[in-house]
């Protein structure tokens, strides 16, 4: 895939989600994922699992959107390509969590299908802090 596609791509998937995560509608960022998605986020926490399909992977978008009380946000910094379909993006997310604002970094690897995304394995950089802001 080439750099400018992936851009592209996930600009379009975070501007969803961000808008999502703010209270907006799931439509735009449904249309970015395949049906038979999987999304897998590691550690103890509330929001930790592997969630497969839609149904499971907004589950767990509604769920992360409910304990930031509709502030986390996410900016992407960084991404790299190479040949194939995947995708890694260093990205940074904020949020206030049960009053405290926080930040974090991870990681993001998709899997492309066409232009959605069909997989995504999300890798904090500090993963006991990140468990610690999810936990709260």
């Amino acid at each position: 895939m080439n750099r400018d596609a992936a851009v592209d791509l996930l600009d379009r998937l975070h501007a969803a989600q961000n808008d999502f995560y703010a209270g907006g509608v799931a439509t735009a960022l449904r249309e970015l994922l395949t049906a038979d998605i999987t999304w897998t986020v590691p550690g103890d926490n509330r929001i930790a699992g592997t969630y497969r399909g839609l149904d499971e992977v907004f589950g767990y978008f509604w769920r992360r959107r409910d304990i930031a009380d509709r502030t986390f946000q996410m900016n992407r910094l960084d991404v790299l390509v190479g040949e194939g379909d995947r995708i890694a993006a260093l990205t940074d997310g904020v949020a206030t969590i049960g009053g405290a604002d926080h930040h974090w970094s991870t990681v993001g690897l998709y899997d492309v299908v066409g232009q959605q995304i069909a997989a995504c394995w999300l890798l904090p950089l500090d993963p006991r802090a990140f468990d610690a802001i999810w936990s709260a």
